[in-house]
Order: C-alpha cells, then structure tokens, then sequence
C-alpha cells in the first residue's frame, strides 16, 4: 500500500497544471497597421484598432469648462460605444495591454484615453509603445520595451483641442449673426484664409506689362543654334514692343555673325535631404499633381503596409515629420546597397543633414523601411499612385546618401552688327545621385549639347524672331506652395497642413482652379470681417507663437491651461466688443434689385451662396427660380454675359443672356474691367508659361492679348451645340 501511495504522489506531482502563457493586446489605431502588426507579433498577442479617438470632446457643444480652468468635457465619441466596449471587453482578458497608436501628440491622446477607459475594467498592466516604422524588428522592439504614456505631449494635445475649441466657438456665432447662418472660423484655417485673401487682392491689383525677346537661329555646317539677343550697342536691350523688335531686326539682318567667346563652367549639384512631411507634399504637387490630402492618404497605406507575395511589410517609416535625420541602421542599410549597385557614386562618408531650427524631431525622416525593396521590385503590388509616391520617397533616400553630380555649362556668344546673342546648354560629367534617379531629375541641370565651334568661327544667320511675353504678378497658392508658407511661417505642424487645405475647400470659403487655391466670395467676406475685427488673433505671428507655445506644453516648460487663460480673458472681451459694434451684413448680401422674376414676377434677391452671388426670386419657397449675376456687358448686343454650363458635359462657359438670338461666348472668366483701348471686358487667362493674367477678350484688340490661348471657332461652337441641345437655357445659380 504504501509503494502504491509514493507512485501516486508522484503522478500527482506530474499533473500539476502549467503556467499559462501571457496574452498581450496590443491596440493600434487603423485595421491596415493591425492586420500588419499581428502578423509579425504572432500567437499570444491581439491586436485591434481603435479607429482614431474613442474619447473626445462633444461636437455639438464647446465642451469646454472655462470655470473650471478651462478643463475639457470628454465624452465616448458618437457611435463609437460598441467599439470601446469591445475594446474593454478583450483588456479584462487579456494579462497586458499595450497602447500602440501613433508617436504624435494626437496618437498620445488616444492612448490617454484609451488607458482612461480600459484600467477600471481589467487588472492587466496598462504602457505605452512607439515605433517609427512597421517592421518586424521595429515592431519586436517596440514591445520589449514598453513605457508610460507621456503626459506633457497629452497636455499639449489638449491644450491645441481646447484653444481651437474656444477660438472656433466665439468667433462663428459672430458669423452667424453678422454675415450667414452655418458658417464657421478656425484659429488656423482663417489664417490660411488670410493669406490666400491677401494673395488674390494682390493679383486683383496687378497689371501686367507687355516685353518681347528677339531670338535668331544660326548654322554651321549642318549644326543648328538656337540663341537670344543678350546686347545690343553694349546694353542690355528692354524691348518693350513688337515694332522696337523688328527695328534692331532691320539694323542686323545683313550683318555677318562669328562665335565671339566660348565659356565653359563647372559646378557641383547636391542631393537633397529626405523628405519631411511638407517637403514630400511640396513634392508630390509639384512632380505627381497630388493634392495634400491625397499624398497623406497614400503614405499612410505605404506606412502601415502593403501585402508583397503573403507578407505584409510596411514599406515607409512614419510620415508626419519635420526631421531629416537618419537612424544609423538606415544609414548602413543604404551605403551597403549603394556599394553593391552603384559603388562609385558612394561618398567615402556617410552624409549628416542638419535638423532645421525649430524642428521637433520626434521621428527621422521619411524613407523607405527596406532599400532592397526597390520601386522594381514592388511595382506589381502597388497601384499606379502608390507606386509614384513610393518611388518619390525611395528616390529621394537614397539619392540623399549619393555623391554630387558634376555639372559642365558651355555658354556661346555670338556677335554682330552690335548684337550680342547667346545660347547655353549643360551635360553631366558625373552622375551621382542622378544614377538612381528618376522623377527627381531637375530639367534645368541638363541639357541638349551645343555643336562643336571655335572663336572665330563665321555662322549663318536662318531667321530672327521676335517673342510676345508679360510681367507676371504674384502666382496664387498651390498646394505645394501653401504648405511651404505654412511652414516658414510657423503655421500649424506637419499632420495639419493637408487638413487645413482641406478644411477650406471644404467649407467653400476656397476652391481651386487650375490647381490653384482661389477664395471664393464667401471666403474673402469672412476674412474681411475676421482680419479686421481680430487683427491680433487671425494673424501668422499669433499662429506661430501658439505652436511655440504648444512646444514649450510639450517640453513641461509651460503649464497648458495658464496659457490657455492668458489668451481667453483679452480674446473674450474683444469678442463681446465686436458681436456689439460689427455692422451686420446679412441685409447688404440678400439685397432687393430691381429686376423681376421672369416666372412669377416678384422682385429678384442678390444672396450668397457657397459659390459666390446669385440672384433668387423673394418668392421662394413657393418660387425657386435662380439665375446667375450678370458679370459683363455682351460686347456684340449689349446683352448680360452670365456664367452658364453645357448640359452633357457640364463644363463652364460664359454667355449672353439674349442666346440664341445672340451667341456670344468665352471660356475664361470675365473680369468686371473694361478695356482702356477697345472698350470690350478683361477676361482672366491661364496657361503654365505666363500663369494667370489679364487680357482683353476682343480678338482684334492687341491689349495685354496674345493669340495663343484664344479658344478657337470650333471649340466655341461645340460648346455651343452642347448646350443648345437640351432646348433650353439654364444659367447656373444655386
């Protein structure tokens, strides 16, 4: 009995229940970069995604406790209440929790609340984890070390939300009751506003001059040069007409011309550094058209991965940046690939690049996660835009860490008759970091070869010419260049320029055109009403001083809601002064005319809309006829010229209201200014090489008028059958 007893004991002792391995939720904040990070973590841990904010201030109401030291409302996010329960749900089984949203303020407010709301549901630890790249090692890293949320980056978080909570608050009911029901202002986008409003007055205002170029081509052998006039009797000639063209023409024609010098110069061309955030959207603008918003789309999909054969790989690292700098992994991992595919173009040094002034440098710079993942290599599980904004960014890496391209310009002179013409052109002597790229090649750093010619050498003048050009006035915001201004002003940080673009064209206070930004009607009213009222609010200076300040919260330099009171109580004031002196302009924009509603005869309203002015009969709702504002005088009848669209293709064109009597019609925009030579309306032309400028819409008239644009005959007249095909006339109004 007792052997039997010892055998058991020891079974017992065998069947002792095992440790039960640890089961981690790990919680991210889109299902893409949760698909991703499960994969490489494996078994033992969950991950999931929360969307974005759970928690966050409400959206019907300030939210804001001013006396309560301006303490934020926070409250479960409409319909995102099944979400966090899940959420709590898998916390209360889960042994670990780690919060895993993005490494920015915004990202550390989510794991904030997060953590907030899962710890009184679940006894499992609680930290934080950051990563600047989705990669098996990064991601493995990040969890081996976990940290605690940083309270100071979520302090700054909330003192942006309830500052921009106050300033939008008090200022839009100030809309409201002095412009138009639903409108609404931003501490931010009406600085944006601002400046958008502030360029197009200047544009309104500018005149362009008239000034001509006189080329000439010349032979040798069977080599033809290409050149332009560069002196004329020892002086810089300021050719202010075709006619003072075509007099040094007369005085030259006969001349005999020679080479008179050949000057050759060399110069280095530097790679630039890898992109930031606005550096990559000034970029993607200028070389692929891609809007702000959509560049930021497609870099997020490259950042929390793409699907290559049955691995997902996030192929950049962290896209809302204002850093340069390199981790030293990418740097060896660059110079080694570099060494392998193109060893003669690698410094003997790896290149450092200087980290701007200002600059948080919370994350390195954008790049590529994996060189070896060439754009060749991946282009088959890209789409086409994909693929662009991926090349743009490995491009711009790698070359970052290349060494300069040697340039050789060749400049000839060629003289005679006292004129000087001259033609250069540039080749490569080296390559460099042209070796690897592609959508990055600066058209003005190379060019075609110039024939073989020595001093002396007598050529053959073919033909002289004379070109047409105008001054261009100040260019109207892109893209690009609206958030390279936001940037050297200060105004708003890299995960806010593509949304503060969006914001605008969102509320229709801008639209664009011709991939320009353009203040709509609306837009340049409430700029107007906002610069004027709150000069030292709806500026840059203030703008810039606010985001110093969020930095300095960041730092745990600044208590958040000190400043946030140091700014209310002054602002507070000025918004009760304005709300009782600022005239109203709601009886001014829906304004009695004195035409009658050709359907009902009542009295026609000029109102404002999200497109501008209209006219809508006082009827309404029992009349709902709209029509557009005349903009200009028909130059053939007398009639009105109205904004109009053709019905099978919906394109906007301008026409006279006495159609089809009369079938008056441009393409470009009529300007309310007359011609000083002809009496015919200004009209508003584009093109890439002279921008937008002003020209006389008569054919016939040669003011500010270059024949080049002009919509031709045919074109008018398919736009005319187009809309003539419906039977009817519709003007567009709202």
């Amino acid at each position: 009995m007792a052997q039997s007893k010892s055998i058991n004991q020891k079974l017992s002792v065998k069947k002792a229940p095992k440790k039960t391995k640890k089961h981690v939720l790990v919680i991210v904040e889109s299902p893409a970069k949760a698909k991703t990070i499960e994969h490489y973590l494996g078994s033992g841990y969950t991950v999931k995604a929360s969307m974005g904010h759970l928690i966050d201030l409400p959206r019907s109401r300030m939210g804001v406790k001013i006396e309560e030291n301006f303490q934020p409302e926070y409250i479960t996010v409409r319909g995102r209440a099944a979400l966090l329960h899940e959420l709590q749900k898998d916390a209360k089984n889960s042994d670990e929790v780690l919060l895993a949203s993005d490494n920015d303020r915004e990202g550390e407010a989510i794991a904030w609340h997060l953590s907030k709301a899962l710890s009184p549901k679940t006894d499992a630890t609680i930290q934080r984890i950051v990563f600047n790249e989705i990669t098996p090692i990064a991601i493995k890293e990040a969890v081996k070390h976990p940290g605690e949320i940083d309270e100071a980056k979520v302090n700054a978080q909330k003192a942006r939300r309830v500052l921009d909570r106050l300033v939008g608050y008090n200022l839009s009911p100030i809309l409201w009751k002095k412009v138009k029901n639903g409108l609404s202002a931003g501490r931010v986008q009406s600085v944006a506003l601002r400046l958008i409003c502030e360029r197009e007055e200047e544009l309104e205002n500018f005149t362009p001059e008239e000034f001509w170029t006189l080329n000439a081509d010349f032979t040798k052998a069977r080599s033809k040069l290409k050149t332009q006039l560069v002196l004329f009797d020892d002086k810089k000639p300021e050719l202010k007409s075709e006619s003072e063209v075509n007099a040094i023409i007369e005085k030259i024609k006969e001349a005999e011309f020679s080479v008179q010098s050949i000057k050759e110069s060399d110069r280095s061309a530097k790679p630039k550094p890898p992109f930031t955030t606005s550096k990559m959207q000034q970029s993607s603008a200028n070389r692929l058209g891609f809007t702000s918003k959509k560049t930021m789309q497609i870099a997020q999909e490259l950042y929390e991965g793409i699907t290559i054969d049955s691995t997902r790989v996030g192929l950049i690292t962290y896209m809302r940046t204002d850093s340069v700098r390199i981790s030293q992994t990418a740097l060896d991992d660059v110079r080694k690939w570099l060494s392998k595919n193109h060893p003669d173009s690698l410094p003997e040094e790896q290149i450092i690049y200087t980290v701007g002034k200002g600059a948080q440098d919370a994350h390195e710079c954008i790049r590529p996660t994996y060189v070896s993942y060439t754009p060749e290599v991946v282009a088959k599980y890209l789409t086409n835009d994909q693929l662009k904004l991926y090349t743009l960014v490995w491009e711009r890496f790698v070359a970052s860490q290349m060494k300069d391209a040697k340039i050789r310009t060749t400049t000839i002179d060629i003289t005679g008759g006292n004129a000087v013409f001259r033609v250069s052109a540039s080749r490569l002597l080296e390559k460099g970091f042209y070796e690897i790229v592609k959508l990055l090649v600066s058209k003005k750093d190379v060019s075609e070869s110039l024939p073989a010619l020595k001093i002396g050498d007598v050529v053959q003048s073919q033909s002289f010419y004379g070109e047409q050009h105008f001054t261009q006035g100040p260019a109207r915001y892109s893209d690009a260049s609206m958030v390279k201004t936001l940037e050297e002003k200060g105004i708003g940080r890299p995960s806010t320029y593509a949304p503060i673009i969006s914001v605008l064209l969102d509320r229709y206070y801008v639209t664009r055109a011709n991939k320009q930004l353009v203040p709509t009607q609306l837009g340049k009213i409430i700029s107007k009403i906002l610069v004027e009222s709150f000069p030292d609010v709806i500026n840059e200076h203030f703008t810039a001083d606010v985001e110093n300040k969020l930095d300095l919260i960041d730092q745990n330099k600044l208590v958040w809601n000190s400043m946030i009171g140091d700014f209310f109580v002054p602002f507070k004031k000025q918004v009760e002064n304005v709300m009782d002196t600022q005239e109203s302009l709601k009886g001014t924009l829906d304004e009695v005319t004195e035409m009658k509603c050709e359907k009902c005869g009542r009295p026609l309203l000029k109102k404002l809309g999200r497109f501008g002015f209209f006219l809508a009969c006082s009827g309404f709702p029992e009349c709902r006829n709209t029509k557009s504002i005349p903009l200009a005088h028909c130059p053939k009848c007398g009639g009105d010229i109205v904004a109009r669209r053709t019905h099978n293709r919906g394109k906007e064109f301008f026409g006279c209201t006495n159609y089809p009597e009369c079938d008056f019609i441009t393409h470009f925009k009529p300007l309310d200014v007359c011609c000083p030579k002809c009496g015919w309306f200004l009209v508003e032309k584009y093109d890439k090489k002279n921008g937008s400028y002003k020209s006389c819409i008569n054919p016939d008239c040669d003011y500010l008028h270059s024949g080049d644009e002009e919509q031709t005959a045919a074109e008018n007249a398919a736009t005319l059958q187009d809309f003539a095909a419906s039977q009817e006339i519709v003007d567009k109004g709202e």
